[in-house]
């Protein structure tokens, strides 16, 4: 098989790097001066995690090339990944010369974060190939794609990329309908927004929220999600008896959330904070990758035998 990854950013080259340990040959088409040695330094970062998960490394650069006309890097491809800038403008050119290159067989994927596919194949003249496949960063590590169809896309290209990342160890989830930022961005944007309001309220530190949620709700949620969480914390009566007994002061607790904003000072505090987490960014993740790798595997959710 033999992938495009379009784009070689942080995004494309995960996605690389786990396809290409997969046996899959992998072509980057990016005209960014020097992506070539960007591209490289991003493999040797990842080769650790991905042996940590058990999947082959050796040679795993010999199975990327690099092909900045796009044009040329579509034609006889299996799988189009494509990674490139959040803007729509953006996404119709590269789309359009991707549709008038690729054969006909050939998966159209993007990973954009919040654009939606019905709004991206209006470039296209088969829109129903186009599905987002949108990963949770890193996409060598988190098992989550979120698979979004747009209105035109069709069962069989939805069906298709399921396949497809199943078959790298992914964990696809396809949801029912559109929505700005999807499912996963939405979540997290929802949290975080009070996270900053605790911290800049000097409730607790960056250091003491990020405790709070690794030592509670991060692990319970490992398991066994929110909706799951509040129906067995509902006791016999579940999900109905929880709603009944400890939905009203949920609900008002929802009233008092904050809504911070962004401004200069908060981002000030925000950043000075980060400081103190302790490490370079490159030992942070580090330690963050191996922390993830061995949750996965306590989980069972990291790369299996059958599909390596």
């Amino acid at each position: 098989m033999r992938a495009t990854i379009v784009g070689g950013g942080v995004i494309g080259v995960s996605w690389a790097g786990l396809m290409a340990a997969y046996g899959i040959d992998v072509v980057i088409s990016d005209p960014a001066p020097g992506i070539e040695d960007v591209v490289h330094a991003g493999l040797a970062e990842l080769i650790p995690s991905l042996a940590d998960l058990g999947l082959p490394t050796a040679a795993l650069a010999d199975r990327i090339t690099f092909e900045p006309d796009l044009a040329r890097a579509v034609a006889g491809t299996d799988v189009i990944q494509e990674n490139g800038p959040e803007r729509l403008d953006l996404k119709h050119q590269i789309w359009s010369t991707i549709e008038a290159h690729a054969p006909a067989h050939a998966l159209f994927l993007t990973s954009t974060s919040g654009i939606p596919a019905t709004d991206i194949a209006t470039a296209l003249q088969s829109p129903e190939r186009l599905v987002v496949g949108h990963p949770f960063n890193p996409p060598h590590l988190i098992p989550l794609v979120e698979v979004v169809p747009g209105r035109q896309t069709a069962p069989e290209a939805v069906a298709a990329a399921v396949d497809f990342y199943r078959s790298l160890g992914k964990k696809p989830i396809v949801l029912a309908k559109e929505v700005p930022g999807f499912v996963a961005n939405r979540l997290q944007a929802a949290i975080f927004r009070e996270c900053v309001h605790l911290v800049a309220e000097g409730v607790v530190t960056e250091q003491q929220l990020d405790e709070v949620v690794t030592s509670s709700l991060g692990q319970r949620w490992a398991v066994s999600g929110p909706f799951l969480s509040f129906h067995l914390g509902g006791g016999p009566g579940g999900l109905p008896h929880f709603l009944e007994h400890l939905g009203p002061g949920l609900q008002k607790r929802w009233g008092q959330l904050g809504t911070p904003d962004l401004d200069a000072a908060t981002n000030a505090l925000l950043s000075e904070q980060a400081a103190n987490f302790g490490g370079t960014i490159a030992e942070l993740a580090e330690a963050r990758d191996k922390a993830q790798i061995a949750l996965m595997k306590a989980l069972g959710t990291a790369p299996s035998e059958e599909n390596k």
